[in-house]
């Protein structure tokens, strides 16, 4: 790969670079922005998953809507709005070049046509690279990503990256792999020609 300097790590062309080589970006305290490369690796295998059945019962009686694509900034926006958050201002714009050039997809949640949840990733060929979501009424974030496995699923991508293991993702059947396992998830998912 080409190199190039820290204060290119934003422009659009190395971002898709460094994703696609497994990296994801994040801000310290100090609203420097790091690439981060961790040895071991949470995925939510797409044909292995879990969703809890509490979970899913509460779908079938909720009032929410779901839509994909239709406000990702401010999906991006909500997801930044808490007193720590590792969402800069430079990286809400270096995602908004993104958007333009339709790498970063959103799975939005509605009640009575207010967005109250949500989640954002980046996607490369047949990989999602999930970042962030949000809840502003209970359950939101969790519906929001049962819909996300299934839009994958049905537009038949390969990998779901999570980035890191939390209790949250664990009830969805979230695993951690080694970096060499996650390396061929990548490689199989740059075979598939697919779209969010």
């Amino acid at each position: 790969m080409k190199s190039f300097s820290k204060k290119d790590w934003l422009k659009p062309e190395y971002m898709i670079q460094l994703y696609a080589q497994g990296a994801f970006p994040m801000a310290d305290d100090d609203g420097n922005i790091e690439w981060y490369l961790p040895e071991i690796r949470t995925i939510i295998p797409l044909n292995d998953y879990n969703i809890p059945r509490s979970l899913r019962k509460f779908m079938e009686k909720s009032n929410f809507e779901y839509d994909y694509d239709k406000n990702i900034l401010q999906v991006i926006y909500n997801c930044a709005a808490r007193p720590k958050t590792w969402i800069n201002k430079d990286l809400i714009d270096a995602y908004e070049r993104l958007i333009a050039l339709g790498y970063v997809h959103s799975v939005e949640v509605y009640m009575n046509k207010e967005l109250v949840g949500g989640l954002y990733g980046v996607t490369y060929k047949g990989a999602f690279f999930g970042e962030s979501m949000f809840s502003k009424v209970s359950q939101a974030s969790k519906c929001a990503l049962v819909k996300l496995i299934e839009r994958l699923n049905e537009k038949d991508f390969v990998l779901l990256d999570v980035q890191l293991q939390t209790e949250h993702l664990k009830m969805f059947g979230a695993k951690e792999i080694s970096f060499e396992e996650y390396t061929d998830l990548l490689l199989q998912a740059y075979k598939k020609d697919v779209s969010f």
